[in-house]
């Protein structure tokens, strides 16, 4: 399946969408925050970054921006709980920078491995 890159401040969510992946075949890769995720993006072993918006040290659209700026053609899904504005606007943000898939939290997981799917051209194969 796809190597996934995760990066989320907030454990439990982070760990929720970190066996959701695995259970569908997905490798994952963790990052705290958008400092991690930029350190740990390569383009020859990461299939897709999930980012969350709002993260402490580096946000979620200026980790978008320079996971672009380092692969133009990067595959993002971008989620949000929120902050100080409604989180459909962070996601909005998302978009205006490329990212073709984006969630509210907490996030539908058959809508999000599905968006995967479509995203890296594969069927999706869930359990029930």
């Amino acid at each position: 399946m796809s190597r996934i890159l995760l990066a989320d401040d907030d454990h439990q969510v982070r760990n929720m969408l970190k066996l959701t992946l695995e259970r569908e075949g997905h490798e994952v890769v963790e990052a705290e925050d958008g400092v991690q995720a930029v350190a740990r993006y390569h383009p020859d072993s990461i299939d897709l970054v999930i980012t969350d918006i709002v993260m402490p040290e580096k946000e979620g659209i200026e980790t978008i921006m320079e996971l672009r700026s380092i692969d133009a053609h990067v595959k993002i899904i971008a989620i949000s709980g929120g902050g100080r504005i409604n989180p459909d606007d962070y996601l909005n943000w998302a978009r205006r920078f490329g990212v073709k898939k984006t969630f509210t939290k907490p996030v539908n997981r058959a809508q999000l491995l599905e968006a995967i799917n479509e995203l890296m051209g594969t069927e999706c194969v869930q359990e029930s």
